[in-house]
């Protein structure tokens, strides 16, 4: 039962409090109050818990890995695209399984409701409708203060404030307070970071035009169904029987054309971007359509998806367009693109500024290293993206249960086991100079982090955990025997051999060998990327023993870099900046070679 912030007033002490109800929230407060912790979730607007900010859809390329990987650990993202998706497609089918990508176009009104119901399973949660003013600390943290200048007291603190941290929305030269149309934004945590020792900085993302269902043409634009046989993204929903319990929709593609990219050149006096109004950096691998015109200027034309926000809405979400330019000239654009001549604009694109906190000053746990009990997670760390958010969120709530009941934030996730890991990963080593997104090129293991296999990986871990419950377990272990024997069914002909061929797909497996046909869809899958990548994952588990050693060898926390002799002073500066946690961490700092870290390790070794 998720308590109000009337009855948390006779509640005299929390554990754990969450700022903020994005996707990166959402998790930690399902992790942290599942694994026996009493939480609060502190939110300018409780009703908008789980929204759907940017994009209607969850998952893609290198994403959808993640959110199995949410899900296999025992996270509620899977569950809930799952429950309301109103499109699943399967991305990358024409290259192999490692780098598929499960993608689902989710009912965003109804996901944020789903996301709250889930929340509200949760016995040990508060929902606290409220804007944090400070986090109070003196070496330890003791609660927050609110704006309206209550106290909560706490013992540790996950901060996931997404794109809200003194948001500022533009719109041409307009420019309006606030993460997201219609809220506030959240102005005093920012001071209150940067007092704790902090080290800000600012980035931009963006959105693009909503427009009204019954005022386009969809003749003009070419049709996209989903998959006729959908995968779910969550493990507890792989099974024969399955369907998605909404009605499915299909989105359209359509182009841009050199009139319009005449009229965006023309105007890029007055597009935020451009004109100076805008300085922070912005996603250069989801750019705005300024962005693509300028950067791609020999380009006639780029892609627009359109796509439905809902079943019981007009709202339709113009992917490919996300623009910050002037109201009157992103009504120019939408109407010079083959059938949206009579579209009507709900609502134009906009660019958002927030602050954020380097994440060279967190640790892999995402607790920050200047205050214990503290943890970032989300866009506040760097990066973009639902999925991204959702990873960190139920890594910073694993870590702040484990702090709180255990008094050490422990669980870390290698780059061999997730994509969750691999971007952690990322972000405390390579801090980045735009907003993260993850893709399968960053991971040198991808062949192991399949969208297949993600149980196999995490589940075993989310029930040492605490979070895999009963059922899960249940479900993993009854899945794992059916890709054994799915796998002892093959090895009993010459239906293996068969399948290691890389001219073989599955389907023409079940024409030469009709029992493989009985396999449920997701197990098949399993099993045929294990048989076609064995050798491939023989080689890269030899790598990944190769290393091991270097990722055991942890390096303290005490450790004065000035007293290790020989080392470059360049190296010594970035091991100061950003304190690796291990031998093999230290190697992946940019600007780190194998010497430096040779010279730490015989320091070490001495010591």
């Amino acid at each position: 039962m998720v308590a109000t912030s009337d009855s948390m007033q006779t509640m005299d002490q929390f554990d754990i409090i969450v700022i903020g109800g994005g996707h990166a929230g959402a998790e930690a407060a399902w992790a942290a109050a599942r694994l026996g912790c009493q939480t609060a979730m502190v939110t300018l607007d409780p009703s908008r818990v789980g929204q759907m900010s940017c994009n209607p859809a969850i998952g893609g390329l290198a994403k959808g890995q993640m959110v199995r990987e949410v899900d296999a650990l025992g996270g509620l993202m899977g569950i809930a695209t799952d429950n309301t998706a109103i499109q699943f497609r399967m991305l990358n089918r024409s290259k192999g399984p490692a780098v598929w990508g499960p993608r689902a176009q989710a009912d965003k009104y109804r996901y944020a409701r789903e996301v709250q119901r889930l929340l509200g399973t949760c016995e040990n949660l508060s929902v606290v409708s409220g804007e944090v003013a400070e986090i109070c600390a003196d070496g330890a943290i003791s609660g927050v203060k609110l704006a309206d200048g209550r106290f909560i007291s706490c013992r540790a603190v996950i901060v996931t404030t997404g794109t809200f941290l003194r948001a500022l929305m533009h719109t041409g030269e307009k420019k309006t307070e606030g993460g997201r149309v219609g809220e506030a934004s959240a102005k005093g945590l920012s001071g209150c970071l940067a007092k704790l020792g902090l080290e800000m900085g600012r980035l931009k993302t963006g959105t693009p035009p909503r427009l009204d269902k019954e005022s386009i043409n969809f003749s003009a634009f070419e049709e996209q169904p989903g998959d006729e046989i959908p995968s779910p993204f969550s493990y507890l929903n792989e099974r024969p029987d399955w369907r998605p319990p909404l009605r499915q929709m299909h989105c359209w593609i359509g182009a841009t054309n050199e009139r319009i990219h005449q009229i965006i050149r023309a105007n890029l006096h007055r597009a935020p971007m451009y004109s100076g109004q805008i300085s922070s950096t912005g996603p250069r691998y989801c750019p705005s359509i300024e962005d693509k015109v300028v950067r791609f200027a020999d380009k006639q034309s780029h892609h627009i998806f359109l796509e439905p926000e809902g079943l019981d809405t007009n709202e339709i979400y113009c992917n490919g367009i996300s623009t910050s330019l002037p109201g009157d000239v992103q009504d120019e654009i939408v109407r010079l693109i083959p059938g949206l001549e009579q579209a009507r604009i709900l609502r134009h694109g906009y660019a958002v500024e927030y602050d954020m906190v380097w994440p060279t000053q967190i640790e892999s746990t995402l607790q920050t290293k200047t205050v214990r009990g503290l943890f970032l997670a989300g866009q506040i760390n760097g990066t973009s993206g639902y999925e991204e958010a959702a990873g960190q969120g139920i890594v910073a709530g694993i870590n702040a249960a484990r702090f709180v009941l255990n008094g050490s934030a422990d669980f870390v996730l290698r780059r061999d086991q997730a994509y969750i890991g691999v971007m952690i990963d990322d972000l405390v080593t390579k801090p980045p100079t735009e907003p993260y997104r993850m893709f399968t090129s960053r991971a040198e293991h991808r062949l192991r982090l399949r969208s297949d296999n993600a149980d196999e990986r995490l589940t075993p871990l989310g029930r040492e955990i605490g979070l895999a419950d009963d059922h899960r377990w249940q479900v993993f272990c009854d899945r794992r025997a059916a890709v054994e024997s799915g796998l002892e069914l093959l090895k009993q002909s010459d239906a293996l051999d068969y399948l290691r061929r890389s001219d073989v797909s599955w389907p023409e497996l079940i024409v030469r060998y009709p029992p493989a046909a009985a396999m449920p869809a997701g197990v098949a899958q399993q099993v045929e990327a294990t048989v076609k990548y064995e050798g491939y994952i023989a080689r890269q588990d030899r790598e990944i023993e190769r290393m091991a050693s270097m990722e055991t060898k942890l390096i303290p926390a005490t450790v004065d870099y000035s007293l290790v002799s020989g080392l470059r002073n360049e190296a010594r500066q970035k091991f100061i900046r950003f304190t690796p946690r291990s031998l093999g961490q230290a190697l992946r700092i940019s600007g780190i070679t194998p010497a430096d870290v040779t010279v730490l390790a015989i320091h070490l070794e001495r010591k």
